[in-house]
């Protein structure tokens, strides 16, 4: 007896040891939605064929993810059956032009939809792009960008989840549900940010104000 006596003494110690501690739960995180709409990321070399050489970009804003921000310029992009005009274009300027369009862009334009992570541009289609002082076409750099959360390491370590990691994510709305194949961007650089697109945040029913959570299987 004096072997499970002690056993229950330590039992006893331990319950009156941890009574009126506060109880730590798991941190929950909602993670803010940020919106995007069909825009352009130009090379120099585009920007110059487009507004003349050595154009300056003019910022009007900044966006949520650091260093990035909207301007005021815009061109016209044209694939093989039409064109969608006032394409804004986000700065900075980058090494390689990228354009990022809706999927049902894609069938105005008369081009195949390529859901891609940014900078993820090979074997996709090319498109001619129109500015004010002319026009180029390049060979490839048109996307539909795939979904995404933007968040910095200590973020990811805290969510249980690491860079390149694809995860599902879920809304708690009228219209809610789970999106699935949401890619994990996970750098100093960043902000935590889940991106999706107008046509991706209309079908939940959700806005720039939402929040979502990453769903654990």
């Amino acid at each position: 007896m004096d072997k499970y006596e002690a056993v229950l003494k330590l039992l006893v110690e331990a319950i009156q040891n941890n009574q009126g501690k506060e109880v730590i739960e798991p941190k929950a995180f909602e993670i803010p939605v940020g919106v995007s709409n069909r825009h352009a990321h130009l090379s120099q070399e585009d920007l110059d064929m487009l507004f003349g050489k050595g154009y300056k970009l003019t910022k009007i804003k900044d966006l949520s993810q650091p260093g990035q921000y909207a301007c005021k310029e815009t061109i016209t992009i044209c694939g093989p059956k039409g064109a969608i005009e006032k394409v804004r274009i986000l700065g900075p300027i980058r090494s390689k032009t990228q354009v990022e369009v809706l999927a049902g862009d894609c069938v105005k334009l008369g081009t195949a939809a390529y859901p891609r992570l940014s900078g993820d541009l090979a074997n996709t289609p090319g498109v001619t792009l129109v500015g004010p002082k002319g026009a180029t076409q390049i060979k490839e750099g048109l996307i539909v960008a795939q979904r995404h959360i933007h968040m910095t390491p200590c973020d990811a370590r805290e969510l249980g989840v690491h860079d390149g990691e694809i995860v599902s994510i879920k809304f708690d709305t009228i219209r809610g549900g789970i999106f699935n194949n949401v890619a994990i961007r996970a750098n100093d650089a960043s902000k935590l940010e889940c991106h999706l697109d107008i046509e991706e945040v209309n079908a939940m029913g959700i806005n720039s104000k939402s929040k979502v959570e990453i769903v654990k299987h």
